[in-house]
């Protein structure tokens, strides 16, 4: 469980994150609950917003239901053992001008979030930690 891109710097200009973005990572918590929304779901993306709330909490959708679009940017296309495809984690640009310095640590807790995301039947809501990385 890791991304396709590298380690810190700065966004590409088409909205892409380039190979030097801050890395997010899966607790293998995470990666486990990726396998099982993955097998009662079909392919997966992430969204991390910075709104308030659980607006803050990172969102699993299908892939392709929700629309990013130039106000987000693809920060990694995450790759989890067990499932066929990566999943594209997106992150609204005004989120990752706050969090460019940071390791993005992608956590499951128990209880329910009260958004969208995919994992809200199952009792769990997906959580990001973060770690402040060299600038």
């Amino acid at each position: 469980m890791h991304d396709r891109h590298g380690t810190d710097g700065d966004e590409g200009t088409d909205g892409t994150a380039d190979a030097t973005v801050p890395r997010v990572e899966l607790t293998p918590a995470a990666a486990g609950l990726l396998r099982q929304l993955r097998a009662a779901h079909g392919p997966l993306m992430f969204h991390q917003s910075g709104g308030c709330c659980d607006g803050s909490a990172p969102m699993c959708y299908p892939a392709g239901e929700f629309r990013t679009g130039g106000s987000d940017v693809l920060l990694a296309e995450l790759e989890v053992e067990g499932v066929a495809e990566p999943v594209p984690f997106w992150i609204s640009r005004s989120q990752y001008a706050v969090w460019s310095h940071t390791r993005l640590i992608v956590d499951v807790v128990a209880g329910r979030g009260s958004g969208f995301s995919l994992e809200a039947p199952e009792g769990v809501r997906f959580l990001t930690r973060s770690r402040v990385v060299d600038a």
